[in-house]
């Protein structure tokens, strides 16, 4: 019961950090255009 239950735990740490890690990339890439043209001008 323990080894399973580590390895769920395992799991959802290894989900949350991918989704958080994609929203964080996703973010980063929309907002980079916005910061590049504000320069640019």
């Amino acid at each position: 019961m323990d080894d399973s239950v580590r390895k769920s735990c395992w799991g959802v740490t290894v989900w949350t950090v991918a989704i958080f890690s994609t929203l964080l990339v996703l973010g980063f890439l929309f907002t980079v255009p916005e910061t590049v043209a504000i320069a640019a001008s």
